[in-house]
């Protein structure tokens, strides 16, 4: 039973925060497509609960996302950042299956893969409250 309850306390705090800035356009055009995509990438690649949705857009105007088009060899244009701050649980292979699945997903609904920049942040479970619960 302990074990069940430990279990079941990982799963609630498992939450995924996700930060995504991405120019105002881009949001308006395909906002719900991208926020889906990513959504479906975290449940596929780490086994998420579908109901664990917890997301934040900020749309930019033009101007606002400073970055370098060429950095590495590539070729941007509309950059879209995309932070995933969560709990450290997963393992490197669960991680690589989630940026594959979501340069995939983004890909399919028009998203250049060189506008994809995806930045993971780890800390533990003291690390967040749900409200009601003590640290």
């Amino acid at each position: 039973m302990k074990q069940e309850q430990n279990n079941s306390e990982k799963r609630e705090i498992i939450m995924p925060l996700i930060q995504v800035d991405l120019k105002r356009s881009v949001f308006k055009d395909k906002g719900k497509e991208i926020s889906s995509a990513i959504h479906n990438s975290l449940v596929a690649g780490l086994g998420m609960d579908t109901t664990d949705l917890f997301q934040v857009f900020r749309p930019h105007d033009e101007g606002e996302i400073i970055f370098s088009p060429t950095y590495g060899n590539r070729d941007r244009h509309d950059l879209i950042i995309i932070r995933i701050t969560m709990v450290n649980m997963f393992s490197l292979e669960q991680k690589k299956e989630t940026y594959k699945e979501l340069t995939k997903r983004l890909v399919d609904i028009g998203i250049r893969c060189d506008d994809i920049l995806v930045c993971l942040v780890e800390n533990s479970a003291e690390n967040w409250s749900l409200g009601e619960r003590e640290v």
